[in-house]
């Protein structure tokens, strides 16, 4: 029989981590990124980035983080998408 672990709630940290997030979702720059063509028949590593960035359907706009990853999955994807800076 396998032991099993106890979270106690002081040691999961959830509480922080959102402190965290908040903090710096509201400091950070924001870039608009727009899905203007579609995923069919594309690289999986395309269509990972494109949903990595919260894109789900055609013509949907989502703000991101302007952080390198995100950067990166842009310009990965950079030939199915529109980028504006807001």
């Amino acid at each position: 029989m396998r032991p099993v672990r106890v979270v106690y709630s002081s040691d999961c940290g959830n509480a922080k981590r959102q402190q965290i997030l908040d903090t710096v979702m509201s400091t950070d720059k924001k870039i608009k990124v727009t899905l203007k063509k579609s995923v069919i028949g594309r690289l999986r590593n395309h269509k990972a980035c494109v949903a990595g960035l919260g894109l789900r359907k055609m013509h949907q706009t989502v703000e991101v983080i302007d952080t390198p990853a995100n950067r990166g999955m842009i310009n990965k994807v950079a030939y199915l998408l529109a980028v504006e800076e807001s």
